[in-house]
């Protein structure tokens, strides 16, 4: 270790990253007496859940990028109970809509996708039975190997595709639009519900709680601290090298008796040379676009009752318009209206390096198109933040790429949004893994 290095004997476990997966995990080890430590290169946990404080709103927190639950999270739900927040998490049931020919047509409900005027009355009935149909259908196997785009045309209609599903795939999927698998499609549509679920005052109290609980456990979560090498040891533990992001402090290094990264693969993959190259061929792969999202906190309503908008039409630059304050009381954010206006893109979209004023001068003609009152002296605050490997491209090759928790490194696990399929994210699901995980790990230390 070189002079200008600290090193932090600390042993136990190391996760790496501390979104729903990582702290989950650490929370776990935590409970069965595990010594753990928590690495996240962020100065809030949370990863792509985490929120900001909302100005002039003690305790209340606002998420970077738009969050929900649905009925079907039960391990997101139960983790919420576990820690206390049960009596803050609502289900209100808003309206989600698509926008076709400039209209914000809802479309959460069979009455509704009946009512869809855009189609046919033969095409909503093929809309209606074919959701029926991804509702009832449990087992996405059945699905494995097929494209999502040429079934949707051949089960629901030409004019279906065209109108409702075909635009947002292209949207959040941009020249991969074809290759998205079936059975991603099917976890859109049958865990989805009508009722969704929203922790008042934001989901960083979860991530607040669960560091406050793992500590209580006498865990430790680092906070500002990017991991930037791992290597096994030759007397089996691991040496992982951090460094403080914020002033310049020395790096940190840490040793541990086994890992969980719970980065992205390609980045673990990057931090790791010892892994094999045969391990690397296989499992670094596949594409991710960042998330892109802008929030406007205005003076008034903007598309009232809508919460959700799809948004069909070509040619905007974002793909869902969200205003948060049609799902959740404005009176949490003082009175405010919020509308997020999200994109998933290539890292290279101009969007990521563009200044934010740019940004803005470039949305606000759209949101006169949906709104045609809209100006910009409605908007009170703005903020636009970026995060790469946001949303996986899942083609139907994924599912054999794959991998496993265990690596060729003993001691070394891996766990990310790359190995929920057939959901790509998801706070539910990333708590499942965790839970699910920490029961094949062994036990490092002689905790109960």
């Amino acid at each position: 270790m070189s002079g200008d290095q600290r090193e932090d004997a600390s042993a136990g476990w190391g996760v790496l990253g501390a979104g729903a997966l990582g702290l989950t995990v650490a929370l776990r080890l935590a409970q069965r007496g595990e010594p753990v430590t928590v690495l996240e290169r962020e100065p809030a946990a949370g990863g792509l859940a985490a929120g900001f404080p909302f100005p002039g709103m003690p305790n209340t927190y606002l998420e970077k990028f738009y969050h929900h639950l649905f009925r079907s999270d039960r391990d997101a739900i139960a983790l919420i109970d576990e820690l206390g927040l049960g009596a803050r998490l609502v289900w209100p049931r808003p309206t989600t809509a698509c926008l076709v020919h400039g209209r914000a047509w809802p479309l959460d409900s069979a009455r509704r996708v009946l009512g869809f005027g855009p189609l046919s009355p033969l095409d909503r009935l093929r809309l209606g039975a074919a959701i029926a149909y991804l509702k009832l259908e449990r087992q996405h196997q059945r699905l494995e190997g097929r494209t999502a785009a040429p079934w949707i045309r051949r089960t629901m209609g030409r004019r279906v595709y065209d109108l409702v599903w075909g635009p947002q795939l292209v949207s959040k999927f941009g020249a991969y639009a074809q290759q998205i698998a079936l059975s991603w499609f099917w976890a859109r549509v049958h865990f989805r519900s009508q009722s969704l679920g929203y922790v008042r005052g934001g989901f960083q109290h979860v991530y607040a709680a669960l560091v406050r609980e793992i500590e209580r456990h006498g865990g430790r979560v680092l906070l500002g601290h990017e991991v930037r090498a791992i290597e096994k040891r030759p007397d089996g533990t691991f040496r992982i090298e951090s460094r403080p992001t914020a002033g310049t402090a020395a790096p940190i290094t840490h040793r541990f008796g086994g890992v969980v990264s719970t980065l992205p693969t390609r980045v673990t993959l990057r931090l790791t040379p010892q892994l094999p190259a045969a391990f690397a061929r296989q499992f670094d792969w596949g594409q991710a676009y960042g998330a892109h999202c802008v929030i406007l906190a205005l003076d008034r309503p903007f598309m009232p009752p809508v919460y959700w908008l799809s948004v069909n039409d070509p040619g905007y630059p974002f793909l869902a318009a969200v205003e948060h304050t049609n799902y959740v009381d404005p009176a949490d954010y003082g009175g405010r209206r919020l509308l997020y206006l999200g994109n998933y893109l290539p890292m290279e979209h101009p969007l990521f390096a563009q200044d934010d004023a740019e940004t803005l001068a470039q949305f606000y003609p759209y949101l006169k198109q949906i709104n045609p009152d809209f100006e910009p002296r409605w908007v009170q605050e703005q903020w636009v933040w970026k995060a790469p490997f946001a949303q996986p491209i899942v083609t139907t090759d994924f599912v054999q790429h794959i991998p496993p928790h265990e690596t060729p490194l003993p001691g070394l696990y891996l766990a990310n949004m790359f190995q929920v399929y057939p959901q790509d994210r998801g706070q539910n699901y990333s708590i499942r893994m965790a839970n699910r995980l920490v029961l094949r790990l062994p036990r490092l230390s002689g905790g109960q």
